[in-house]
């Protein structure tokens, strides 16, 4: 199991502390942050030949803004008891998670390089026997809602605080375990639970729409029950305003519209890029305007 990196975690707190007490500079503070880790995003695939860019790049200002803002957790003690839970259910999209991770300090991001290498803990789907943070193993898509409906009855059975953030992809949600686990989360009133779409409207091979339609998605999810809320997933101060918030008595559903590739040009809702591997060429480019 890795360990945590005690340095990082200063740091980490140091933004976390930075972005709670000064508004003016929390967008400015989470949205380079997301950038830089988009910008080792690509570095992790190019390096190691596999990977899903698209979805890392899409959901990266969702899981910044949660673990820079909104969480509840301690990166010297994953498993504290009141922690809130982080399931990233789309976790082919693990190395958003990963250097997310990374950043708060659950391990150091020295560790990163080692992505997908032959006995590294950094697997191409997350574990949660390897990894501090990870709470369950996901990549077999439509299963992460499901533990999360599990995980919030029992912490609110146990009269625990905690919330239960659950992160799907759009085209996930083609899984009909999600709706009802949907159904399920809603009948027992599940309000210390949030199910974030990460909405880019592009799957593996197409669009969403043209595979098997979504749309209108927050009427479906309002159909079974959630209290709904669209944002820009790409806005940080406004992710942190609708994710710091719950409807009592209900489930949340948070719509975040994004954009697959999102920070680098020629990525930008491009289906290609949901799996291609960058040349070095491109990585460079990549980097260039992610540090603009």
């Amino acid at each position: 199991m890795l360990q945590p990196d005690l340095d990082q975690v200063v740091r980490w707190r140091a933004v976390r502390d930075e972005v709670a007490t000064s508004p003016e500079n929390a967008q400015r503070l989470l949205a380079d942050t997301a950038d830089r880790s988009r910008a080792r995003v690509i570095s992790m695939v190019a390096g190691a030949k596999l990977g899903h860019l698209g979805g890392d790049l899409s959901v990266l200002d969702v899981l910044t803004t949660l673990y820079g803002a909104v969480l509840r957790l301690d990166p010297t003690a994953p498993d504290w008891v009141d922690r809130d839970r982080l399931i990233l259910s789309k976790g082919h999209c693990s190395e958003a998670l990963y250097t997310t991770l990374a950043w708060a300090g659950f391990f150091s991001p020295d560790e990163l390089e080692t992505f997908n290498r032959p006995g590294s803990a950094l697997n191409g789907h997350p574990d949660r026997t390897k990894v501090p943070g990870v709470e369950t193993n996901t990549g077999a898509l439509g299963h992460g809602l499901p533990v999360g409906v599990g995980c919030a009855l029992g912490l609110r059975s146990a009269r625990r605080p905690s919330r239960v953030f659950v992160v799907v992809g759009d085209g996930e949600l083609q899984e009909g375990s999600n709706w009802e686990a949907a159904m399920a989360a809603a009948h027992h009133g599940l309000d210390n639970l949030t199910a974030v779409v990460d909405r880019n409207r592009l799957q593996q091979g197409a669009r969403t729409e043209d595979t098997n339609r979504l749309d209108s998605l927050p009427d479906r999810w309002s159909a079974f029950g959630w209290d709904v809320v669209e944002v820009d997933g790409h806005d940080h101060l406004a992710l942190r305003g609708v994710l710091e918030a719950s409807a009592p008595g209900r489930p949340t559903c948070v719509i975040a519209n994004t954009v697959k590739g999102k920070g680098v040009s020629f990525m930008e809702d491009r289906v290609e890029w949901h799996h291609k591997i960058p040349t070095a060429e491109q990585v460079a480019a990549a980097h260039l305007e992610l540090a603009r």
